[in-house]
């Protein structure tokens, strides 16, 4: 009989030590070790063991290869964020909140395929709930089969009679294996069961997609080990009070993770947002002051959005600093610009900086619009919703060039915009002649001023 030994696990980094300990060596993390039931088992016995590799060293010059054929989910959003498709053989995490939409984006995106057969395994739900969900979507299709399950061995018994193309657990916390005696979503339970995965998708080539959860802090639930052996980590975020979903990658092995997919959540499940512009642009008849646009990239998508300030006397002795969207640090660097540079006071005043749509954004492109916005609610003077901004502001004060800013302007351009302001270093390499928008070139931010509030 196989004997039961106590483990000690980093609920931050997994690692394992026989003893508690108070400071993780790994991670340096304190008071994150958690107690563990370990049930010692010979791998040889396991139904999913690795076999002894056949493989012979070759020289790289001498290795082959074809260009694998993505699997695609006839989501256009899902298909970015993941370079094309769903590569056959990788597996895949999404993680967010509960609540966020992670099993109805899986689940629509599994009732789109209509040619590959999709097995879908719950541990949270049972068949009758996902068929509600199924029937609320309103697709339909004959390919996608559906089981409710928690135990791995009973898992690949479902998994040997369907013979599916692509399989969907969710989640990976609920999900145990017989071969450790501990509580499932415990460290060591989700690190097997997710070797287990893997290997199944390495060995028969179907691709796995898991969902987890994350913790309060914003990250995946379990030992960072988890997200080490998976190919591509998705984050599916999104603030509860506004109706859009962003997916983006976190890791993607087989594509790039600077793509973001945004879809709207509906009733009837999620919808495609071709045009992200159009929610992150707030739609207003009055101009008002301390509101300007940034033109921003994430990845390979130009995206238009507003940034909000708010400048006012300080009522206490310490003036207060918040940002929703923009890095804290980043904003009291550009105060002290603003300050040292423009001549404006505002060390003893409130700054309040939101960004519209509840949007996180850490190009620094927008910094000019950040700027802008600033000054327009210190001095009380509306910017037009038809200029937008896309330039960089240094210590110094000077604006700085960004990279791809004619995709910028082209996009601005497309959608109507009278008028952007760009640093005059982007003007060496850029044919104005092919815009119909007016490029105001600055290279301080006092030109900026001027131009704007003169």
């Amino acid at each position: 009989m196989a004997k039961s030994k106590t483990y000690y696990f980093c609920q931050e980094c997994g690692y394992q030590s026989s003893s508690w300990l108070g400071r993780c060596p790994e991670c340096g993390k304190f008071g994150t070790f958690s107690e563990e039931v370990v049930k010692a088992t010979s791998t040889a016995g396991s139904r999913r063991a690795v076999s002894a590799s056949a493989s012979t060293p070759q020289r790289i010059q001498e290795v082959t290869y074809s260009e694998t054929k993505r699997i695609a989910t006839h989501c256009a959003e899902f298909d970015r964020v993941l370079g094309g498709g769903i590569v056959p053989g990788s597996l895949l995490l999404l993680g967010g909140e509960p609540g966020i939409g992670k099993s109805t984006l899986l689940l629509q995106t599994a009732l789109a395929i209509h040619d590959r057969k999709l097995l879908y395994v719950s541990g949270e739900e049972s068949e009758q709930q996902i068929k509600m969900r199924a029937d609320r979507i309103g697709i339909n299709t004959d390919q996608c089969y559906v089981v409710s399950e928690t135990v791995t061995q009973r898992i690949f018994e479902h998994v040997d009679a369907v013979q599916p193309d692509i399989l969907v657990v969710d989640s990976i916390q609920t999900i145990s294996t017989e071969e450790i005696d501990s509580p499932a979503g415990s460290v060591s339970q989700i690190r097997q069961c997710t070797t287990e995965f893997q290997h199944y998708a390495k060995t028969t080539g179907v691709p796995v997609l898991l969902i987890g959860h994350i913790t309060k802090d914003g990250t995946l639930a379990g030992p960072k080990v988890m997200e080490h052996i998976v190919d591509a980590v998705l984050q599916f975020e999104g603030d509860r009070n506004y109706g859009y979903r962003i997916l983006r990658a976190l890791k993607n092995r087989f594509g790039s993770t600077a793509e973001i997919g945004i879809f709207e959540m509906q009733g009837s499940g999620l919808r495609e947002v071709p045009n992200p512009s159009e929610f992150l642009l707030s739609q207003r008849d009055e101009t008002l002051s301390g509101a300007a646009v940034a033109a921003t990239l994430e990845g390979a998508r130009p995206m238009f959005i507003e940034v909000q300030s708010l400048v006012s006397s300080a009522v206490y002795g310490t003036p207060q600093r918040n940002a929703n969207g923009f890095d804290m640090r980043r904003l009291s660097m550009l105060l002290a610009v603003l300050e040292k540079r423009c001549g404006f006071k505002l060390g003893a005043k409130d700054v309040f900086l939101n960004i519209a749509g509840g949007l996180r954004v850490n190009d620094p492109a927008i910094d000019l619009a950040v700027a802008c916005s600033i000054l327009s609610s210190n001095v009380d003077i509306p910017i037009s919703p038809r200029i937008c901004f896309a330039a960089e502001l240094g210590l110094s004060g000077e604006v700085r060039p960004v990279a791809r800013v004619e995709q910028r302007i082209a996009e601005a351009n497309r959608l109507g915009f009278e008028k952007i302001f760009i640093s005059k270093y982007n003007l060496r390499e850029l044919d104005v002649k092919r815009f119909h928008i007016e490029i105001v070139a600055v290279s301080v931010i006092e030109e900026a001023f001027r131009s704007l509030f003169a």
